[in-house]
């Protein structure tokens, strides 16, 4: 290994930190903690099924008209991301990465099943020594009954 690809002792490698983004996000959702969605992605743009979003208040509002919340305080899902493939950049302070994610969710009177499946493709900034989100596109492959996950637009 070269001195200049050395981490020092206590940080992670950027794979390791970019593959930390990646599951905080799926636990942030999980949680039902959009407000803490919306600073893990404050620097980025979220696209998903609606216009691109920006800013942590905006993504934060985003989440919550979109996600069902239960009684326990969560969306009742469990994101489940594979296939990650990451690419740094470590000179310019940059990584790319790509995912499939499957989400289930176990809502009253019926148990955990898959409601939506499909792929993330995320780019990412290094700043001060910190990775963070620059983007994240959410590409859906609808596999269930998605009423129970998401809110109707009225």
């Amino acid at each position: 290994m070269s001195e200049s690809a050395r981490v020092p002792a206590g940080l992670p490698s950027s794979d390791r930190a970019v593959e930390n983004l990646i599951a905080a996000y799926a636990e942030l959702v999980d949680d039902g903690d959009f407000a803490g969605l919306g600073a893990l992605l404050a620097d980025a743009t979220f696209t998903g099924s609606g216009a691109p979003v920006s800013g942590p208040d905006a993504i934060e509002k985003m989440f919550t008209d979109m996600l069902i919340v239960y009684a326990d305080g969560t969306p009742r899902t469990r994101h489940v991301t594979t296939n990650v493939a990451i690419e740094v950049d470590e000179e310019a302070g940059t990584a790319v990465s790509r995912a499939y994610f499957t989400v289930l969710q176990a809502v009253p009177g019926l148990a955990l099943q898959p409601v939506v499946s499909g792929r993330y493709r995320d780019r990412f900034e290094r700043s001060d020594g910190q990775w963070r989100f620059a983007e994240r596109r959410v590409l859906v492959d609808l596999v269930g009954d998605v009423s129970r996950h998401l809110r109707h637009k009225k």
